[in-house]
């Protein structure tokens, strides 16, 4: 009886080592058959700024809408005469815009009185000078001292050649991703082959000393001189 429970441990423990051997033979070929790899690669330039805008209000408060009409009209040639000054043709005049304040009772409700009128007049310049634009948006305060209210908002910068950079940073982004293809196969002496897909990732358009990245992408208009970078996942075929 021993000899025959023997013999069932014997074949048992075959039919184990047979199941393994066929599970250990499938998980080596699902291996072997994943022949590509995937390699995100990235490249950058940094470019500086071929046009800037920039915005400001001429502001007017005045006891009634025409006053405030009024004041703004006569302010806006000298401010024109100053832009002119400083070799800016190209100037937007947009509508102004107002809303009256009223005034308030001593217990702090709002009375139906009007205390006066505030009116907006918009003002966009642009020129391909940036740091003519960089210049005016703090010197134009200096109008400030002719009883001209000017709020200035922040200078906008932009790079006219952007279609064609991304173009050409997403050829490098390809290839940086190659060359980590390679370094990652040398050690099993296999090398990245012919490319099966590329999908390119967005574009960061940041100050060149941001580290800062989104997966919407940026879009730095602040700065004149911007840092753009490309990144590309490449799948490769491996030989």
């Amino acid at each position: 009886m021993f000899e025959k429970f023997e013999k069932f441990q014997l074949v048992l423990l075959a039919v184990i080592l047979a199941l393994g051997l066929v599970v250990a033979v499938k998980v080596g070929m699902s291996g072997v058959s994943k022949d590509t790899i995937m390699v995100t690669g990235s490249a950058y330039q940094v470019v500086k700024s071929d046009s800037g805008r920039l915005e400001f209000d001429i502001n007017a408060r005045k006891p009634d809408k025409q006053s405030a009409y009024n004041t703004v009209k006569t302010q806006l040639p000298i401010v024109m005469k100053y832009l002119n000054d400083k070799g800016i043709n190209d100037i937007e005049v947009k509508a102004a815009s107002g809303y009256y304040s009223y005034k308030y009772n001593p217990n702090g409700s709002m009375t139906n009185e009007i205390a006066y009128f505030n009116l907006s007049q918009i003002v966009v310049i642009k020129s391909d000078d940036v740091q003519k634009i960089k210049e005016i948006s703090t010197d134009i305060q200096q109008l400030l001292a002719k009883g001209i209210d000017i709020d200035v908002r922040s200078p906008e910068y932009f790079y006219s050649k952007l279609g064609d950079l991304k173009i050409t940073l997403l050829q490098d982004a390809t290839t940086d991703a190659k060359d980590r293809a390679t370094a990652m196969l040398k050690a099993t002496h296999n090398k990245p082959g012919k490319i099966q897909s590329v999908r390119m990732g967005v574009f960061q358009i940041t100050p060149v000393d941001s580290t800062n990245v989104s997966d919407m992408g940026i879009n730095d208009t602040t700065t004149i001189d911007k840092k753009v970078t490309a990144v590309a996942n490449v799948v490769f075929r491996i030989k």
